[in-house]
């Protein structure tokens, strides 16, 4: 998780983050000696993620052996789980124990597991005895974790807390001016001003404000103005007031004289030693830094002579990088594989493979895209072009653009093709593992594996996935269990960089019953609607049906049948579907007086009237002057009786 991106210099500092953001950096340049534990906090989506990846980047610049592990909560309970279920909790206890800087990320979550609770107590008590640093990050203080154990509360807040407020005017428009710099894009200064003062509770929320814009831009080919702002961010509110603008003081960093120090070291020591054990004992802290085992590098140390060192190191690294293979195509598997210990042992590479071998063997994947539902397939118009665009760009760069894409609409719009579609195409672009589920059937998938204890199979299924695709999520509200696992599997897919696209039928704003850091989230994102077809869209679609059935429509045909009201694409193809049928059966070329004879039966009867001839009155037969249909007997009565 400590990502090229989750830098200290990509992070925007602010009045509201400066005291999180000096503290993290003085923990990332002397780990253990002050602020331990670092505990930060504040509400979603302000940074806390990004920060924690920060120390870890920064520490590891600055000491390459040191030993650092990031990892969401949610993941250290699976691994907790894990090991206890397997009696492997010796070997949980000396991987974290090897720890040297811990980033613990969520920690709220600890709330009422007893167990966990002790198991982190003796964790944080043996990291801290050692002078190990440990960081953690919650969207509240310690002592409003409700039902942790006091001993453990005392030790989370027996180091430095520190905050993270919403950010204010300047430094959302500073965020906004990075984001655009960082991707490249074009954005008026007006725009990203009006941006900035829209009333958004996060920056997660600020950069989906800001893809909205930018893929507005880019998918109609036109310039967004800032009157156009508040409609595509959704905004409701009033702007706030302009704060006052604040100069930002930069921060200095020991950093450049720490690594100068530690330089002149090491080159003191390899002026004492043989030049090829000083290459070996440089590999060796290298990949101990990594987290790989050095066994066979360490006994030729011991040699009288020297090996053949280039020889020995390529075989060394070739067998790592192998190791490295193993570990990812183990993960796309089953996720709860990762950081096991045998791809930590280059000489246990039989036993890598083995286990490897067991987990594709009880594989069963999630489901994917059906593949009657192409993109070739879907006809785009003025009322879903937006969304169309939306699906090719996520089509062309997964994880890159726009994620999550969420696409919103009433029912029968076609936002369900569109997502099988989108992951049609990404099977076809190369992407090995593609899910594509109804919200409904992934709760009912869950609520199974509940049942049947094999919730961490179901979990590995999901995790394994290089795409998330959705349908109908707005059947996730109201739920509690089912919201907590997305959440999750969302954090994890999407800190990976892997494409998640939802369906829903209102926008994630409108959605009730939906928890906030789950909305946030999708609102992080690009959000499009999609509208019932208009009339072109409708002619298009008359067009392609009919076409499908091997029925001919002409110009003069296709354009009634697009002049007629229908609400959703599926109303269109039910109405093709009639017509093509009255046709079958009557056994007639479908002609537009069919069409209206079929479905304007009122009309049928006025065109069936004969006309005037020979014996009889015109008067009679002019229908404006006869009444065809009475609704019933009491209507024939032209006066009251008497």
């Amino acid at each position: 998780m400590t990502a090229s991106r989750f830098r200290f210099d990509t992070y925007v500092v602010g009045s509201a983050n400066r005291l999180a953001v000096g503290a993290a950096r003085a923990v990332a340049e002397a780990p253990g000696a002050v602020y331990n534990p670092l505990f930060i906090h504040g509400p979603s989506g302000l940074g806390k993620t990004h920060l924690l990846a920060a120390i870890g980047s920064h520490a590891r610049q600055l000491q390459p052996s040191l030993q650092v592990e990031y990892v969401g909560f949610d993941d250290f309970v699976e691994q907790f789980h894990a090991s206890v279920s397997a009696g492997e909790m010796e070997t949980f206890r000396r991987r974290w124990g090897a720890v040297d800087l811990l980033l613990l990320d969520d920690v709220q979550f600890l709330t009422g597991r007893r167990e966990l609770q002790g198991e982190l107590l003796r964790l944080f008590n043996a990291l801290q005895g050692t002078g190990k640093q440990v960081v953690l990050s919650s969207d509240r203080p310690p002592q409003e974790i409700s039902d942790v154990d006091e001993r453990l509360v005392s030790r989370l807040a027996g180091g430095l807390i520190v905050d993270i407020g919403a950010p204010d005017y300047e430094t959302r428009l500073a965020i906004l001016r990075a984001a655009t710099t960082e991707r490249n894009v074009q954005v008026a200064t007006d725009v990203l001003e009006t941006i900035a003062r829209l009333q958004l509770p996060n920056v997660r929320e600020l950069h989906g404000a800001l893809n909205r814009v930018v893929a507005e831009q880019s998918l109609a080919g036109r310039r967004v103005t800032s009157g156009e702002v508040w409609e595509l961010a959704g905004s409701k509110g009033v702007p706030p007031e302009v704060e006052a603008p604040r100069r930002a003081s930069d921060g200095t960093s020991l950093g450049g004289e720490y690594a100068s120090f530690l330089s002149d070291i090491a080159s003191a020591v390899a002026a004492s030693v043989e030049p090829w054990k000083s290459r070996l004992a440089e590999a060796i802290a290298y990949w101990r830094g990594e987290g790989f085992r050095t066994g066979v590098l360490e006994r030729a140390m011991q040699l009288g002579a020297a090996p053949d060192i280039d020889a020995l190191l390529g075989t060394f690294t070739a067998a790592v990088e192998h190791m490295r293979q193993l570990e990812r195509h183990a993960v796309t598997v089953d996720p709860l594989l990762g950081g096991n210990e045998v791809f930590r042992d280059p000489e246990r590479i039989d036993d890598a493979e083995a286990l490897v071998d067991r987990a594709l063997a009880g594989d069963t994947p999630p489901p994917g895209p059906d593949p009657a539902f192409t993109r070739q397939g879907f006809e785009s118009a003025g009322s879903n072009q937006l969304a169309a665009r939306a699906a090719d760009a996520v089509v062309a760069e997964p994880g890159a653009r726009y994620n999550p894409l969420v696409i919103h609409g009433p029912s029968g719009t076609g936002k369900t093709h569109l997502l099988h579609a989108v992951g049609n195409a990404l099977v076809v672009s190369g992407a090995r593992r593609v899910a594509c589920a109804g919200a409904q059937a992934f709760i009912e998938e869950l609520v199974g594996a509940l049942q049947d204890g094999s919730v961490d199979r179901w979990r590995a299924r999901y995790r394994g996935v290089d795409a998330l695709l959705l349908d109908d999520v707005h059947f996730f509200a109201g739920t509690e269990r089912a919201q907590e696992e997305l959440f999750h599997l969302f954090n994890e897919l999407h800190g990976q960089g892997r494409q998640i696209v939802f369906t829903s039928n209102v926008a994630p704003k409108d959605l009730t019953g939906l928890e906030d850091r789950l909305r946030s989230r999708l609102e992080g994102g690009l959000v499009v609607s999609m509208q019932p077809p208009e009339r072109t869209l409708r002619e298009a679609l008359y067009r392609r049906w009919l076409s499908g059935w091997g029925v001919t429509a002409d110009d003069e045909l296709l354009r009634y049948l697009g002049e007629r009201p229908a609400n959703t694409a599926r109303e269109v193809q039910g109405t093709a579907s009639r017509l093509r049928e009255a046709a079958a059966q009557a056994n007639v070329t479908l002609t537009l007086g069919f069409a209206m004879e079929t479905l304007e039966p009122q009309r049928r009867a006025s065109l069936a009237v004969p006309r005037a001839s020979g014996g009889i009155d015109a008067f009679l037969l002019n229908e404006e002057k006869i009444v065809w249909d009475w609704p019933d007997v009491s209507g024939r009565v032209i006066e009251e009786l008497r």
